[in-house]
């Protein structure tokens, strides 16, 4: 077991901004006692793994819940949103554990600096979705400012500076995960750079 695995249900904290998150583990729940194919994709292990090299990424909620993120769905400037990785072969959320959750969102790649240039695709950027202070989750945008920001205790990051903290408690940047396009669809680069979610030693 890892260490993002030992801390994955740590609760964040009692912001009203989890029910999106807590909504996604009651259908997993829920999915538990249905039978078949159905309880069998829900005990892939997949689900825990982190996102892997190759994987796709697909909208976490909203409308589109589920289906694919491709290069025209989102446009500079439009707000980040919250995206699981999908195994390519079994199509196979990556949902099993929440700190596998990333935030996604597409800036002027003429905006990032040298260190995040490297990790986008197109301007798409993807980061961890889970704060670094207390394990919330980092759903919020603050267009005017273009950062990143934790409605929990108000942590805010600079995805143009991969992810640098610039406001509030949060120890170190968000976990960068790079990205590629590869015939218009958005694939996982390589694995998260950096660790996921709070330190251990801040518990």
């Amino acid at each position: 077991m890892t260490n993002d695995q030992q801390t994955d249900d740590k609760p964040c904290c009692g912001d009203p901004m989890r029910r999106s998150l807590l909504q996604i583990g009651a259908a997993a729940a829920a999915a538990a006692v249905l039978p078949g194919k159905a309880r069998a994709d829900n005990d892939d292990p997949r689900r825990m793994e982190r996102p892997q090299v190759g994987d796709f990424l697909v909208y976490a909620g909203g409308d589109q819940e589920g289906a694919l993120i491709i290069e025209g769905a989102m446009h500079v400037g439009d707000e980040p949103v919250l995206a699981w990785a999908v195994d390519p072969t079994r199509k196979v959320q990556r949902d099993g554990s929440r700190l596998n959750q990333v935030v996604l969102l597409r800036l002027d790649p003429s905006t990032l600096d040298e260190e995040t240039k490297p990790h986008a695709a197109a301007g798409f950027l993807a980061y961890s979705a889970v704060c670094t202070h207390m394990q919330c989750p980092v759903s919020g945008w603050i267009p005017e400012k273009q950062v990143l920001h934790c409605p929990c205790h108000q942590s805010e990051y600079d995805p143009k500076q991969d992810a640098k903290v610039v406001g509030g408690p949060a120890p170190r940047p968000l976990a960068a995960l790079p990205l590629k396009m590869v015939d218009g669809k958005l694939q996982v680069a390589e694995q998260f750079i950096g660790k996921v979610g709070m330190s251990r030693q801040t518990m």
